[in-house]
């Protein structure tokens, strides 16, 4: 099979879909590996490596999808990468297609077969790919939010931990999954008080039992958010409904109640974000206020780390990529339901159930 790696283009995206070691691997396999110039740079990883890895460079992105096969990336693809998709396309990558429609509709315009990272599950139901870079964004979440508590920021001004004399700031979490769980973890490390919520009792039981001391664990209902974002200096969106649309837990008249200068950082941005007032923003330019209240809604929180979460994310994805390009894509998807589910649309149709719920009146199965 002829692979394709471009270079991302989604505003600082720095991240790279294949390490030069994958370059090599997927050579051994019998495969050609097509990479645009300069993909790797913004993590790191200078076209030297990759040539003695054995891949073939291409000038430009329009003929990097003209020549292969499957299209490897990291981000959903943007409007110039889709002009360049031809129908039956393989398109493995980041998708989050359920918060955008334009998304939705013109990869299905385009015929591509869209195998989607985030929807890709293991034989436990978990989320093998989405896995390392909800990992990366639950740290950076705090690490940001902390920024953003300071005054030129924005913020109220207060210091995440405190000092002898000074109480710590208050952290609210909502979401008890792996983006929560390790904001949960930095918080706490930085010495604030920490309440995070889940819907799953017994997901809170496990987390309790791990969780340093400053950590309280509070079932999530409409009511319990309201009282700790009152209080709350800093509120972490962190739910996760697979495939689907974030809920909307934070409407305005709670952002109109929530302490000015706090801030809020929807790590759920690229599923739609679970705050009414939420949008996307980039690292460039981060921040905006609504109600006197900070949002951090970056979409691609991971990029700004890109030399870690490039090797997070490719040493997960890897072992995926060669399996389907070594058996092709109606035997991976057969393979399990897990790989089936990771197949959000093909032939101009969805099949992505979450996504197909999302958008009814669009084709699918």
């Amino acid at each position: 099979m002829v692979i394709g790696i471009p270079q991302e283009i989604k505003q600082d995206e720095y991240r790279v879909a294949l390490l030069p070691v994958g370059v090599e691997l997927l050579r051994k396999d019998g495969h050609r590996v097509l990479l645009q110039k300069g993909a790797g740079l913004g993590s790191g990883y200078a076209d030297a490596v990759y040539a003695d890895a054995g891949a073939e460079f291409v000038e430009t992105a329009a003929k990097l999808y003209e020549q292969a096969e499957m299209i490897v990336k990291v981000k959903e693809p943007q409007p110039e990468e889709i002009a360049c998709f031809r129908s039956g396309q393989i398109v493995f990558c980041f998708f989050h297609f359920a918060s955008s429609r334009a998304l939705t509709e013109a990869c299905l315009q385009r015929g591509i077969a869209a195998v989607a990272y985030e929807t890709l599950a293991d034989q436990q139901g978990r989320l093998p790919l989405l896995t390392p870079m909800s990992e990366v964004a639950g740290k950076m979440a705090i690490q940001q939010g902390a920024k953003c508590l300071e005054r030129p920021m924005g913020g109220s001004g207060l210091l995440l931990g405190g000092v002898p004399g000074v109480a710590p700031a208050h952290v609210l979490i909502i979401g008890g999954g792996v983006v929560g769980a390790n904001a949960a973890r930095v918080a706490a490390g930085f010495g604030a008080n920490v309440v995070i919520m889940d819907i799953n009792a017994e997901r809170l039981r496990y987390l309790e039992t791990i969780m340093p001391a400053n950590v309280c664990t509070v079932y999530s209902d409409p009511h319990t958010i309201r009282e700790h974002a009152r209080i709350a200096d800093l509120v972490v969106g962190a739910v996760l409904v697979p495939g689907e649309k974030a809920p909307v837990l934070i409407d305005r008249s709670l952002l109109q109640v929530m302490q000015k200068g706090s801030v809020l950082v929807d790590v759920c941005i690229d599923q739609g974000g679970c705050c009414i007032t939420s949008r996307p923003t980039t690292h460039s330019d981060p921040v905006f206020i609504e109600e006197d209240v900070v949002h951090y809604c970056v979409a691609n929180i991971p990029g700004a780390v890109s030399r870690t979460s490039t090797k997070a994310l490719c040493n997960a994805t890897l072992p995926y990529c060669r399996e389907l390009a070594k058996v092709g894509l109606d035997p991976f998807v057969k393979r399990s339901p897990g790989r089936a589910a990771a197949l959000n649309m093909r032939d101009g149709k969805l099949l992505c159930p979450a996504v197909a719920k999302t958008f009814p009146d669009l084709p699918h199965v």
